[in-house]
Order: C-alpha cells, then structure tokens, then sequence
C-alpha cells in the first residue's frame, strides 16, 4: 500500500489522467502483475511471442509503435529496440518500472495518450467520442504498430463512468454502457485498420469465472459483442488466481494474438 501511495503521488501524469482514474488503475495493475507474477508468466511470453513474430516478418525498420506499452512486462522491448531506428511507446500513464526500463535503449522513446477516444467526453472538453491513434502510427516511416493487450482496457473505465454517472456523457445515457463499450472497441479497430503499417493485435476476448472443481459462474464478453478472426495464436490468462479476488474463484480470460492483424 505505501509503494502503491509512492507512485500515486510521484508518478508524472497529466490532470486528466489523475482525475479520471487511469493513473490509479495502472498502479493498481502493477501491484496485481507483482502477486500473480508466476500465474501471468505463460500469458506475457505467448504475448511477447507473437509480437517478435511480428517484429521478424516487419520490412519497415525505421519506426515501430507500440500501443498500450503499459508496465512492458509483455513487450519485447528489447527485441523492438535492436530492429527499429526508433521505438514509441504509447499509454494514458507511464510508470516509473517502464521509465527506468527503456533508460539502457537510446531510440526507445514514451508518449502519453488517450487511446479511448473518451477522455475528452469524461472531461467534457468534446460532445462524442473521438476514437483516434497518434500521427505517429500513420508516418510512412512506421513498420509496425503493435497493440498490446489494450483493446478490451480501452473502455473499462468510460463505461463505468457513464454508468455511475446521474447524467449523459454527450448524447450517451447511463442505459448506453453496453453501445458506449461497443463504440469504442470498433473505433480502435477502425483506426488500427486504416494504418498501412503491419498490425499486431493481442487482446483478452472474454472472462470466466469459475470455482475450484471448474463450475463456471460467470461469463463476460470483454469486446462488447465485437467479433474478431480466427486468430494466428489463442491461449488463455490466469488473470486472478484463487485467492486475488475470493478464496475459491478465479478469473481466466482467453486471448487472441495476431502477428500480422487485418480485418
């Protein structure tokens, strides 16, 4: 809890971002990635294996980006460094573990973005959602845009802001959650697909939460009813181990990767 409260009050992050809550969940995040380092192990290295198939097959060596760069714990960065001119690492919040990581890559560079599209509309600086990637991703000099375990993050907490809230986020009700998450998975999908760049996706699809002799008890859609292709590589993710969030449930997501995405 003091590390946690450390980094909440020394972690560099725009008012936005504080406000809204995105600095809090990274925190929180980066304390679930260090209890539950041996059951995401698996998960991390299927992720970072995808994403150095797609570094290998990638022609373009001048710039790659990489969205939703996080704690990096799932992102080759080492591999990205060494075949690429100059590396973007994109989030809403850079913790200081990714800052002091990419102190040893030169051409490793962080950039702080909104990658919903919401967090205008939560602030009320915009009317609608306004789903958009960084020019960067669009440069001709970017091989590779990779993103990294972020789609079914992106609208976790505009949803339930528009739910919790008493009034309308622009012309979305309380009642819109399920359209309001929908929108916004198909907006970073549409921008993903308009890129010229290679494209690699990872992302969890769905949640089950089962017991301990295997008994499903729930089960979520994490994309909002957006379906994706078969993918190039599936496994699943021991997000919450027994224990993490009841003592005998547990949180398993299926995750898709492709090394090499296209709608």
């Amino acid at each position: 809890m003091l590390l946690d409260l450390l980094h909440l009050l020394t972690t560099p992050a725009p008012r936005a971002q504080r406000r809204l809550g995105y600095l809090r969940d990274s925190i929180w995040l980066m304390s679930r990635a260090r209890r539950c380092r041996r059951a995401w192990a698996p998960h991390l290295e299927a992720s970072r294996a995808v994403m150095r198939a797609a570094i290998a097959a990638t022609e373009r060596r001048d710039t790659a980006v990489v969205l939703g760069s996080g704690l990096l714990l799932d992102v080759p960065l080492a591999d990205l460094a060494g075949a690429f001119r100059r590396v973007v690492l994109v989030d809403a919040v850079h913790l200081a573990p990714a800052r002091r990581a990419i102190r040893a890559f030169p051409n490793v560079e962080t950039l702080t973005a909104d990658l919903s599209g919401a967090m205008a509309l939560m602030t009320g600086a915009a009317r609608d959602l306004d789903p958009r990637l960084p020019p960067v991703c669009a440069e001709p000099g970017t091989g590779l845009v990779i993103s990294a375990n972020l789609l079914s993050q992106l609208p976790i907490r505009p949803v339930e802001r528009l739910e919790s809230s008493r009034r309308p986020l622009g012309a979305w009700t309380p009642e819109d959650g399920d359209a309001f998450g929908r929108r916004i998975v198909e907006g970073h999908l549409d921008a993903l697909a308009g890129l010229t760049a290679r494209v690699c996706l990872v992302t969890d699809i769905d949640e089950t939460e089962e017991d301990r002799q295997g008994q499903v008890h729930a089960q979520n859609d994490l994309l909002y009813g957006v379906s994706l292709a078969s993918p190039e590589r599936a496994w699943t993710w021991e997000l919450a181990p027994f224990g993490e969030t009841a003592r005998h449930r547990r949180l398993i997501h299926r995750v898709a990767g492709f090394s090499d995405w296209r709608p």
